[in-house]
C-alpha cells in the first residue's frame, strides 16, 4: 500500500467567523508574535488575500509582507487586518 499524504493546509479549516476566531484566540494567548502574523496571513489566505489587501488599504506585496513571521509591522497595520478579516482584538484581565 502507497499512502501519499496531502499538504496540510490551516486556511482550508478557516471557514467561518467562529474558527477564525477561535484560532486567532489560540494564538494571542500564546503569546508568540511570529505566530500571530503567520496565522493572520492564514486568515487572510482563507478569505482571500486579494480581499484582504483592497480591504485593509494595502498592497497585496505589502500584506504578504507584513505578515511574514519577524517582520515587524505597524500597529495600525495589524488593526487594518483585523478589521479586514472581521475581527476585533480585546483586552481581558489575564
Amino acid at each position: 500500500m502507497n499512502a501519499k499524504l496531502q499538504p496540510f493546509e490551516m486556511a482550508d479549516l478557516l471557514d467561518s467567523e467562529v474558527a477564525i476566531a477561535e484560532y486567532l484566540s489560540q494564538v494571542l494567548a500564546d503569546g508568540d508574535t511570529d505566530e500571530l502574523l503567520r496565522a493572520l496571513g492564514h486568515v487572510a489566505k482563507a478569505r482571500g488575500i486579494a480581499e484582504i489587501a483592497e480591504a485593509s488599504g494595502l498592497g497585496r506585496e505589502s500584506l504578504y509582507k507584513a505578515l511574514r513571521p519577524g517582520a515587524k509591522p505597524r500597529f495600525e497595520t495589524l488593526a487594518k487586518v483585523c478589521h479586514a478579516v472581521g475581527v476585533k482584538l480585546v483586552a481581558v484581565p489575564a
